[in-house]
């Protein structure tokens, strides 16, 4: 299907190019909206983001903007060169992606943990981008490290974050992908606890084992204005392609369950643990 048919099917939505999720979504995510994409490290957010601005540059023509807070673009982008093969430079060279490492607008920041940041000065960065460059997608990876000062009191985190997302929610044509990372071992969605109630739709990476598999789970805990009910998609990431939703957790689960009744009964228990494990 020719892109722009694609495009004026989902004419109020912003496909995220992961299929699954788009056809479940009705088109992918509601334009205008924020959403946050949290989990543990190296579970696959920065890949989920960058497959959210690729898809609108490749395909839609809607320029996006990367707000990377701590980590260099270039590592980034060389990271994801080398894992997946993406080359991002030929959309930045064409303006198609906009790359920003904030944390060099605030330099003071870095230096002294006394420093507040104001949640309208940094608004201000990414607007001013917005702006220039007609951007239409926009993705901050993550915002921990912008609600990390000396503050330690809750409800001024959720001030500082719902005067941050009010100021981006005046970009209304712009849809906003947030990440946030899970300290490990902790069951919560968000670093700080706050940043789901926010957002209009939260998904959550994790991993998940079972009968000694593991794999790749993605929770759709969360989509306001969108009928679609929370649950769990098995998915993996391959080079080229990024994030690919192999099935929902019940169903994959329910493989596993009569692969390991064959070979259980053909060969015995001990054959399939060393199956599991060499997977």
């Amino acid at each position: 299907m020719a892109a722009d048919q694609y495009y004026q099917y989902y004419e109020e939505r912003t496909p995220t190019g992961v299929w699954y999720i788009d056809q479940l979504l009705g088109g992918g995510f509601k334009r205008g909206e924020i959403y946050l994409i949290a989990g543990e490290a190296g579970q696959g957010k920065t890949i989920f983001s960058l497959q959210f601005l690729k898809t609108g540059a490749e395909l839609y023509d809607e320029p996006g903007l990367y707000i990377t807070v701590d980590e260099p673009s270039e590592d980034v982008k060389r990271g994801v060169k080398s894992s997946l093969g993406w080359d991002l430079d030929a959309f930045e060279e064409q303006q198609k992606l906009i790359f920003v490492d904030l944390r060099t607008h605030f330099k003071a920041y870095s230096q002294s943990e006394k420093v507040v940041a104001d949640p309208r000065e940094i608004a201000k960065v990414i607007m001013d981008n917005v702006k220039k460059f007609g951007i239409r997608r926009l993705v901050v990876d993550p915002i921990a490290p912008l609600l990390i000062t000396s503050h330690t009191d809750v409800l001024w985190v959720r001030e500082y974050m719902r005067e941050l997302v009010f100021q981006l929610r005046r970009l209304r044509d712009v849809t906003t992908v947030m990440t946030s990372e899970i300290p490990t071992g902790e069951n919560k969605i968000s670093r700080f606890g706050v940043e789901e109630y926010l957002a209009g739709g939260v998904i959550k990476l994790e991993l998940q084992e079972y009968r000694g598999f593991v794999f790749r789970v993605m929770f759709i805990r969360k989509m306001r204005w969108t009928a679609v009910r929370p649950q769990k998609l098995v998915f993996e990431i391959y080079p080229q392609y990024g994030i690919y939703v192999i099935d929902r957790l019940e169903n994959f689960m329910k493989s596993i369950d009569r692969f390991y009744l064959d070979v259980t009964q053909q060969y015995g228990q001990q054959e399939y643990q060393q199956y599991a494990l060499a997977k």
